[in-house]
């Protein structure tokens, strides 16, 4: 047999920042069974497992805009702005984003260790 034979196997969609794997069934703009729904970026989507409904489905991440990169929705890993960002993108040209968004994503900052803070 060919080493180029595609198996039946669903497609895995990896985040390169946090290593969620899941297999996805489409990547576009226009998930299929979906009545007009248009995504403003092409996605790793797949069908929700927790909805019989056919046209629910999961948006599981996508490729950052600058370095390409997969990377997943989670708001660790990527950020969406007019277009996806990975967060490694965002902080290396955070002050090209709008005030309002350095300003969300100081916030979440993780609190400095309590055994570095000088008392």
């Amino acid at each position: 047999t060919s080493s180029h034979v595609q198996s039946d196997a669903f497609n895995i969609f990896s985040c390169q920042l946090c290593d969620l794997r899941s297999p996805y069934s489409y990547y576009g703009q226009k998930p299929p069974n979906t009545r007009a729904i248009v995504l403003l970026e092409e996605c790793f989507v797949t069908k929700d497992p927790f909805s019989p409904d056919r046209e629910k489905f999961l948006i599981l991440g996508s490729e950052c805009s600058l370095c390409r990169k997969r990377v997943c929705v989670g708001s660790d890993c990527s950020l969406f702005y007019t277009k996806r960002f990975c967060m490694e993108c965002v902080n290396k040209h955070l002050n090209q984003f709008p005030h309002q968004i350095q300003a969300e994503l100081a916030k979440k900052k993780p609190p400095r260790d309590p055994k570095s803070v000088q008392r």
